[in-house]
């Protein structure tokens, strides 16, 4: 189960460029394109003639044209014209709230008059040119919460991703959780270790020494529906860690946008953004191929994980400290779920 009355990032502008887009979204088939004004707009990725998905079809006059017959639709979901037919009283799609912002496109899939695009959280690495940012989709075979599990637990990284951001120290570090609202932060914070392969090469990439001790910092924040931003980095060991000076370290915001497409599949759109070298493509280029190859790895044991569970529903999984911030994020959305079935019931 998936909260529905929240706003989820559906595609990002590049996958507009050349026609329509089909995508589903908690459970919701829809399909994204620009009406004539550049204005996204969603609607129900079904035609009304035979039931054909009107994401096959293409934009014309800023009308979506179904790729079988011709009919088109508007934005709001309305018929406009089919050739050789009267198009007065045919049915109407549903239609879903669309927002382009911060780089993304964003969606509501439940109640349309509940949609207020200022509950989408301020991004302000992706409106100051002071950051950068690169990043990238996965489509991954996995339910929602079993990604965010996996954010919100970095111990993982010591064995997933042991030649790039892994280390031993990571397991040796308690992690603390914390819960304010519906805002679940685990923070981890490492002093005087080695730097992993992928902080060696941002050190470099913001001018310093990468052969000497540093403090190492992972402090994840879940909000809801499903967005974790987990600020990472390092910094030359006794200048502060976390707080140090930016010419003493490299420190970045790993971005991370969970989109439930059905039960046990996402679309995960993941990123990068720093506020050291923005101006440096080479760099993001750089670190976004680094970070893309570290999230792959996790594609094939979240599968391999949700497989499991579908195959052993019976089973009753270990709740270790560790754990604590998944748990935690995971109550979050079981109150936003209870909240939405005791709005529908007295409806």
């Amino acid at each position: 189960m998936f909260p529905k009355n929240c706003w989820y990032v559906a595609c990002t502008p590049d996958e507009l460029t050349t026609g329509p887009l089909g995508r589903q979204v908690c459970g919701e088939k829809m399909v994204f394109f620009r009406n004539l004004e550049g204005h996204v707009k969603a609607v129900e990725d079904f035609c009304p003639h035979r039931g054909a998905p009107l994401s096959l079809g293409f934009v014309e006059n800023g009308n979506l044209v179904c790729g079988y017959h011709g009919l088109a639709m508007g934005g709001d979901g309305k018929t406009v014209s089919m050739p050789g037919q009267r198009v007065r009283g045919f049915s109407c799609n549903k239609t879903f709230a669309a927002v382009e912002r911060y780089g993304f496109i964003w969606v509501w899939p439940g109640d349309q008059a509940k949609a207020d695009p200022a509950l989408i959280h301020h991004l302000e690495w992706a409106v100051s040119d002071k950051w950068a940012y690169g990043g990238g989709l996965y489509h991954i075979q996995c339910d929602y919460r079993l990604m965010v599990d996996n954010l919100m637990d970095l111990t993982h990284e010591t064995y997933v991703h042991a030649s790039s951001i892994g280390q031993k120290e990571i397991d040796e570090v308690a992690p603390v959780t914390s819960v304010e609202g519906d805002v679940v932060t685990t923070a981890r914070h490492m002093e005087n270790i080695a730097a992993p392969p992928f902080w060696r090469m941002a050190l470099r990439g913001n001018g310093l020494a990468d052969d000497v001790p540093v403090d190492r910092w992972q402090i994840c924040r879940f909000t809801p529906p499903s967005h974790v931003l987990i600020e990472v980095g390092v910094a030359h060991a006794g200048k502060g860690g976390y707080h140090a000076a930016p010419e003493h370290k490299a420190a970045s915001i790993v971005v991370d946008f969970i989109t439930p497409e059905t039960e046990t599949s996402i679309w995960y759109f993941w990123g990068m953004a720093r506020s050291f070298n923005p101006q440096d493509q080479a760099l993001t280029d750089s670190i976004r191929e680094g970070q893309g190859t570290i999230f792959s790895e996790d594609l094939e044991m979240l599968e391999r994980q949700q497989r499991n569970l579908l195959d052993n529903p019976q089973r009753q999984l270990l709740k270790l400290n560790i754990d604590a911030g998944g748990v935690q994020a995971r109550k979050v959305i079981d109150r936003m779920l209870a909240a939405e079935q005791l709005a529908g019931q007295a409806q």
